[in-house]
C-alpha cells in the first residue's frame, strides 16, 4: 500500500521548470482564488465550502426557458457517469467510468481533443466493484512554478495518477488500494494545500476504510488515517472530542468491536469532502460497517458512520460524531458535506457543516468543535428512527424496523440506498436554503450468516426495494424527490416528487435557479424560491452526475454528464432480472429501462444555444 508504481519524466519536468519557486501555500491560495471565479469550476463542489453554488445570473428564472444545446461530447463509454467535469482557464477536463479515461477539451473549439489519457489497469477490478464501474471526478492543482499544473485522478484498480494538465503526460502514479482484498477507488481526489486527499471503497467486501494524504507534487504518502482500529491508526488528536466527550474519545476503535472484527469492519469513504482554511480541517464521512448483517458484529462499531473533522496537515482527528452507532441498514455516511455561516435560533452566528445522511436525517454541526446543532428528518416517512436526541447525539430507534437474525423486517424507510446517497447537493447563501436530491425508497431486509473471504462480497442480507409511501408502489415509480431545506428551522420551503431517485445532486445559482439531472434522462431547472419547474431538456441517457456552470467569453454555460448507471442502474447496465440482485436495486428500478438506455458523455447548454460553432468556420479544415 502506498508503494510507488512508476514515475514518469519527473526529473525532466523539474529541469524544464522555471527557477522561481513560490511558497507551497500559494498553490492552495491560487486554487481557492480560481474556485471563486465565474469562469472556472476547479474542484468537486465548486469551492472549499462544497456548496455547488454559482454567482452567475446571465441565465435566470426569466430566460431559462431559452436554454438550448450548445455542444456535446461523447466519452465512448457506457457505464454510469457520476460527478462533473472540471473547467479551468478555458479548458474542460472530462472523466469517465472504468477504464477511467480523461479528455482535455478547449472551450473555443471543444470538437478537438487537446489530449487524452487512457490508462491500462487491472481488469479484475471490475469484478470487485460494488455498484457499477463509476468514478466521481477529477481534481486540479495549479502548479507552483516548479511542478506543473496537475490533473489528479483515481483508477478503479486502486491507483492514483497525476497528469500534466497541459500535456496529459503522467507525472507520478502510486497504488493506494489493493483489489485482491476488494479495495477499489471510485472517489474524486481532493486537493488541499500541497496535498491530495484520497479515500477508499470496498466495505461490501470487508475492506477496512482509510483516508490518505499524498504530496501532490511527488505522490509521497504524508499520512493515513483509518476508520477502525487502535487510536494510533485512527490518528486521534490528544484533545479528540474534548468539546463533546459523550461522543466517545479514546480506545473505541477496537473496544466497540468483538475481537478483531474491526480489521474487516468497513468504514470506507468514497464520497465528498469540504475544507475550512480557518479551522484547517477537512470534513468527510466514513461509511457502513461490514458485514451488513448486524448480528455478526456486536457493539457500536466505531468509527464507521462518522462525520470527522481532521487536520489537513497531520490528519489528526479533532472531532468525530457517529450518526448511526451499530448500523443495521447499510446507511453509509459518506454523503456530501456543505459549509455555511448562519445564525442559529438564538441569533448566534456559527460556522456550520450540513450533511444529508443516508439514514434519513439531515445533520448540522458546528464545524469548529463538532457540536450537534440540528438533526431533522429528510422526509416525514423516515421510520427507523423516531428522532435524534440533540443532547446525546444518539438516534432513537424504532425496534420494529431492526434487522436482527431470524426476522424478515418489512417496510423499512429509508432503504439501504438511503433517502440520500452519493449526489452532491447545493446551498444558496442568499436564500439560506439547501437544495437536496432525494431517494424515496423503502425495503424489506432478511439477514443471513456468511464467512469472510478476502476479495469476495461480505454482505449477509437479502433486500427487496420499492418506492416509499408517497410513491406509486404498484407501478414502481415515485422513487425520488427534490427539496429546499432550511437547516436552522428544519423546515422544507418546497418539495417535489420525481419518477426516479434524484441520484446525481443539484446546483444552485444566483439566477434564482436550481438545476439537476434525472435518471430517466432529463436536466431540469426549478425556481429556487417556489420549486416551480421552469425548463427541462432530454439528454441522450440518464443523469447520475450533477450540473456545473461557467462563463466563457461572456457567455454562461451549463454542463452535465449523461450516462445512466451507478447503483440504481445496475439492473439496466448488467441486464439483471432478479429483483433482489444489485443489492436490492434491480427491483426498485425495474421500470428504468423503459425510459433510458446506456451512453456516456457531456452536454453543454447556453441561452439560444450560443457557442463556439456560431461561426461555422471554427474547427474547419484548412489546407493553408
Amino acid at each position: 500500500m502506498g508503494k510507488f508504481v512508476n514515475s514518469v519524466s519527473v526529473a525532466a519536468l523539474l529541469a524544464l521548470a522555471p527557477l522561481a519557486v513560490p511558497h507551497a501555500a500559494l498553490a492552495n491560495d491560487k486554487l481557492d482564488e480560481l474556485s471563486k471565479s465565474d469562469e472556472n469550476w476547479v474542484m468537486p463542489g465548486k469551492n472549499y465550502d462544497s456548496d455547488n453554488y454559482s454567482k452567475l445570473t446571465q441565465i435566470n428564472d426569466k430566460n431559462v426557458k431559452n436554454l438550448k444545446v450548445s455542444w456535446q461530447f461523447s466519452t465512448g463509454l457506457l457505464n454510469g457517469h457520476e460527478g462533473a467535469p472540471l473547467v479551468v482557464d478555458g479548458k474542460m477536463f472530462v472523466h469517465t467510468s472504468f477504464p477511467n479515461n480523461t479528455f482535455a477539451l478547449g472551450l473555443d473549439d471543444p470538437g478537438k481533443i487537446l489530449w487524452q489519457d487512457k490508462p491500462k489497469q487491472n481488469p479484475a477490478a471490475r469484478s470487485v466493484a460494488c455498484c457499477d464501474l463509476v468514478n466521481r471526478g477529477l481534481a486540479y492543482w495549479p502548479g507552483d512554478g516548479k511542478t506543473p499544473a496537475l490533473i489528479l485522478k483515481t483508477l478503479l484498480d486502486g491507483h492514483v495518477a497525476a497528469l500534466n494538465a497541459q500535456t496529459g503526460e503522467t507525472v507520478w502514479k502510486i497504488e493506494n488500494s489493493d483489489i485482491k482484498v476488494g479495495s477499489t477507488l471510485t472517489i474524486a481526489p481532493y486537493v488541499v494545500k500541497d496535498k491530495v486527499i484520497i479515500g477508499s471503497s470496498g466495505a461490501e467486501l470487508g475492506v477496512r476504510g482509510y483516508l490518505t494524504a499524498y504530496d501532490v507534487k511527488t505522490g509521497e504518502q504524508k499520512w493515513r488515517a483509518y476508520a477502525t482500529g487502535p487510536d494510533s491508526d485512527l490518528l486521534l488528536a490528544k484533545d479528540f472530542n474534548i468539546h463533546n466527550a459523550h461522543y466517545g474519545q479514546k480506545g473505541l476503535g477496537t473496544s466497540t468491536w468483538e475481537g478483531d472484527a474491526w480489521k474487516i469492519g468497513g468504514g470506507t469513504n468514497w464520497g465528498w469532502y469540504a475544507y475550512d482554511p480557518g479551522t484547517n480541517l477537512i470534513y468527510f464521512g466514513t461509511g457502513n460497517p461490514a458485514p451488513w448483517n448486524e448480528t455478526m458484529r456486536p457493539g457500536d462499531n466505531k468509527w464507521t458512520m462518522t462525520i470527522f473533522g481532521r487536520d489537513a496537515d497531520t490528519g489528526e482527528a479533532k472531532f468525530g460524531y457517529q450518526k448511526t452507532p451499530h448500523d443495521e441498514w447499510d446507511y453509509a455516511g459518506v454523503n456530501v458535506m456543505m459549509l455555511s455561516t448562519q445564525k442559529d435560533l438564538a441569533g448566534k452566528e456559527r460556522k456550520l457543516l450540513t450533511h444529508p445522511d443516508r439514514n434519513g436525517i439531515v445533520y448540522t454541526l458546528d464545524r469548529t468543535n463538532g457540536d450537534l446543532v440540528s438533526a431533522h428528518k429528510i422526509d416525514d416517512t423516515v421510520n427507523v428512527f423516531k428522532t435524534v436526541d440533540l443532547k446525546s447525539g444518539l438516534p432513537v430507534r424504532d425496534p420494529e424496523y431492526g434487522t436482527r437474525m431470524d426476522h424478515l423486517a418489512k417496510d423499512i424507510c429509508p432503504s439501504a440506498m438511503g433517502y440520500h446517497n452519493q449526489g452532491h447537493d447545493s446551498y444558496d447563501p442568499n436564500r439560506k436554503l439547501f437544495f437536496m436530491g432525494i431517494n424515496h425508497i423503502c425495503m424489506d431486509w432478511e439477514p443471513f450468516m456468511l464467512p469472510y473471504r478476502a476479495g469476495q462480497f461480505f454482505v449477509g442480507a437479502t433486500l427487496n426495494m420499492y418506492p416509499g409511501p408517497k410513491g406509486d408502489r404498484q407501478n414502481a415509480e415515485g422513487l425520488g424527490q427534490i427539496k429546499a431545506y432550511d437547516a436552522i428551522t428544519g423546515k422544507f420551503k418546497w418539495e417535489k416528487m420525481e419518477r426516479f431517485a434524484v441520484w446525481g445532486g443539484t446546483m444552485a445559482t444566483a439566477g434564482n435557479l436550481v438545476f439537476y439531472g434525472t435518471l430517466d434522462g432529463y436536466i431540469k431547472a426549478r425556481n429556487s424560491d417556489t420549486g416551480e419547474l421552469l425548463w427541462k431538456s432530454k439528454l441522450p441517457s440518464g443523469a447520475i452526475g450533477y450540473p456545473i456552470t461557467y462563463s466563457h467569453k461572456g457567455t454562461q454555460y451549463v454542463a452535465i454528464y449523461y450516462g445512466v448507471g451507478g447503483w440504481p442502474g445496475v439492473g439496466l447496465v448488467f441486464d439483471l432480472q432478479d429483483p433482489t440482485a444489485g443489492l436490492g436495486a434491480v427491483g426498485a428500478f425495474k421500470k428504468l429501462a423503459n425510459y433510458t438506455q446506456m451512453g456516456g458523455g457531456v452536454t453543454v447548454f447556453s441561452l439560444d444555444g450560443k457557442g463556439p460553432y456560431d461561426d461555422p468556420n471554427v474547427g474547419e479544415y484548412s489546407a493553408n
